[in-house]
């Protein structure tokens, strides 16, 4: 369900944000195209995109072996339902992720990361999903927040879409055959 037009927007959004050396937050419903767009971005990019469904279970330990990796690799990080974490662990994720994108934004080759002097490939990138309304997700905090570029996205209105693709193939009735 992901409009070629919208793909593109978020496509430009993501790479301005890369760019910037911040991350990229795609909030929306289910079935919008947020995971599927960044790993279709990555493939684009010939960059390897590795997908994380995040739970209440995840430690800052177990988020900061994953950031070194990425860190490493210059792999991208896309983290599933990253609002389903808990609120303190956040707050150490927000200095794990800030000490990259620093060291980015300073051109280091290392960087000093949880008491490891660790390589640095500067295309990596972190990019948060969110669902956002459910019960028992937690507010990022402003800290966190800061650091990426957000991007909303919404479920498409098919019945426009189907009006405008009649439209372009020369059809005259396509609001009622649209519905």
């Amino acid at each position: 369900g992901v409009t070629p037009s919208t793909q593109m927007t978020c496509y430009m959004t993501l790479t301005t944000a890369l760019h910037l050396h911040r991350g990229g937050s795609l909030i929306g419903p289910a079935g919008t195209g947020k995971t599927e767009t960044v790993k279709d971005l990555g493939k684009a990019l010939a960059t390897y995109v590795i997908v994380v469904n995040c739970s209440e279970g995840l430690d800052y330990k177990s988020m900061g072996r994953m950031f070194s990796g990425l860190a490493q690799t210059g792999a991208w990080g896309c983290f599933d339902e990253f609002n389903r974490i808990n609120v303190e662990v956040l707050s150490v994720v927000a200095q794990q992720i800030l000490s990259i994108l620093a060291s980015i934004s300073a051109g280091l080759s290392r960087f000093l990361f949880e008491g490891q002097n660790i390589c640095l490939v500067p295309s990596c990138g972190v990019f948060i999903t969110m669902n956002p309304g459910y019960a028992g997700r937690t507010e990022l905090p402003d800290n966190l927040k800061s650091m990426f570029r957000p991007i909303s996205m919404v479920v498409p209105d098919s019945a426009v879409i189907a009006e405008i693709l009649l439209f372009a193939e020369g059809f005259s009735n396509c609001k009622v055959s649209s519905i």
